[in-house]
């Protein structure tokens, strides 16, 4: 199954401020994690996040709180945003495809990840956009994850599924602003 962009959006699960500098390569993950929320915007994708127990953690890092538009933040203290009820009315989250990058991994992400899927969603993870504390537990996850059903795929991945084509307008521009540099 690819990712279609008219059936899919971009869920950012807990990219916090207080949080951010604990997680191994924390700012190659934020980095990966601004690069695919410009890329959906420029898609048209909608984008989404959630943010857990802000009042310990923070808010969404400055990086990303310039992209993603308040209203489409909600705030949890379930670990699962599913389990938290949060993501109703959130943009795109009552989509069938949807695609997941943040942290932490093995928990908030995970959790979130396997209720979607349980709930018949499908589930793509961002493997080169998720981090945890420790890369033992984030390569866990996605190996758990994996073995779960959920697809994991790297963010140029996302890209070229929700381009679908070359040739276009679109795909050079797409190109020139995200693929051939491959950067943030």
């Amino acid at each position: 199954m690819l990712i279609d962009r008219e059936r899919s959006a971009l869920l950012v699960i807990d990219m916090q401020e207080r949080l951010l500098p604990a997680i191994h390569d924390g700012a190659s993950v934020t980095s990966s994690v601004a690069w695919l929320v410009r890329l959906a915007q420029r898609l048209g994708v909608p984008v989404a996040a959630t943010e857990h127990y802000p009042e310990g953690l923070g808010a969404t890092t400055d990086s990303l709180r310039d992209l993603i538009p308040a209203d489409a933040v909600a705030s949890k203290r379930h670990f699962s945003s599913v389990a938290a009820g949060c993501l109703a009315g959130l943009p795109g989250t009552d989509r069938p495809q949807l695609v997941l990058a943040g942290c932490e991994t093995h928990v908030c992400l995970m959790q979130t990840a396997l209720d979607l899927q349980a709930a018949g969603r499908h589930v793509f993870v961002v493997g080169d956009a998720v981090g945890s504390r420790r890369p033992a537990d984030r390569d866990c996850a996605l190996a758990r994850m994996r073995q779960d059903g959920v697809r994991i795929v790297s963010r140029e991945m996302v890209a070229f599924e929700w381009l679908r084509e070359g040739g276009t307008a679109l795909f050079r521009d797409i190109n020139r602003d995200f693929l051939r540099d491959a950067g943030a």
